[in-house]
């Protein structure tokens, strides 16, 4: 259930269309349905503008089907984050509207448009190829919410030159998500340049001394550089959220 579905329903109501107890029954479910191994969120639309999205990882190909099922059966678009190959191909067995994207390591259920709110594009800026699961898990989640996705990728700082040739592409953004693994060091770049707010995604890309990202994640949280704020290692996911936030509060202005 989101607002534009419940607004629909209650002037169906309202209209004679929709006999009360036909309302009743498709409310039924609200605001959650416990599965026994999980409690699905039906109000997240209603609250948040977005639905509930499912971290695959742990979860077995049965708990993701009732999930995915149980979310589905409500109208709503449906993003499973973490999944790996052999799991998705036995969810989508089960199935089969669901679409893998093998890259962001996500299954996709797209039931119908969402509305563009946002102020403007959201750039996705890769430091290097190795970042680009994490890039891509960040733009489904911007796509599914509505938003216009400008991706940039390998321009990291040891040929910094390719950034300044998608400067343009950066400039006009409302939001710029940058990836990065490493050092960690091109949010930072990216934020001298830029007027919009940048939400960092430290990668766990690197030899040893990277620390699985621990050493990007730190040279992030102390960039230099107005404005850049900064995300757990590999969150794709919450760095997209983030930024669709951003971009709907400046379209509110």
């Amino acid at each position: 259930m989101n607002p534009d579905a419940l607004h629909e329903l209650l002037s169906q109501i309202r209209d004679g269309q929709v006999p009360v107890e036909e309302a009743l029954e498709r409310l039924a479910r609200l605001p959650f349905r416990d599965l026994g191994h999980t409690v699905v969120d039906h109000h997240r639309a209603l609250r948040k503008g977005f639905p509930e999205v499912v971290f695959g990882e742990y979860k077995t190909a049965e708990q993701i089907t009732a999930i995915v099922s149980e979310l589905a059966s409500a109208g709503q678009n449906v993003l499973v984050t973490r999944v790996d190959p052999p799991k998705a191909e036995e969810v989508m067995g089960r199935v089969p509207s669901l679409s893998h994207e093998p890259l962001a390591r996500c299954l996709v259920l797209r039931q119908h448009a969402p509305d563009a709110r946002g102020a403007g594009p959201i750039a996705i800026v890769t430091a290097g190829t190795s970042d680009l699961p994490v890039a891509h898990e960040a733009a489904l989640v911007v796509q599914l919410a509505g938003d216009e996705v400008v991706m940039v990728t390998d321009v990291g700082v040891a040929g910094v030159h390719r950034l300044f040739h998608r400067l343009d592409d950066l400039r006009r953004a409302a939001v710029v998500i940058v990836a990065a693994g490493m050092e960690g060091a091109l949010p930072s770049v990216v934020g001298g340049l830029v007027a919009a707010p940048i939400i960092a995604v430290p990668t766990s890309v690197g030899y040893g001394a990277a620390f699985g990202g621990v050493a990007a994640l730190l040279g992030m949280l102390t960039s230099c550089s107005s404005g850049v704020t900064v995300v757990n290692i590999d969150n794709g996911f919450g760095a997209g959220y983030a930024a669709v936030l951003m971009n709907r509060t400046g379209a509110r202005k």
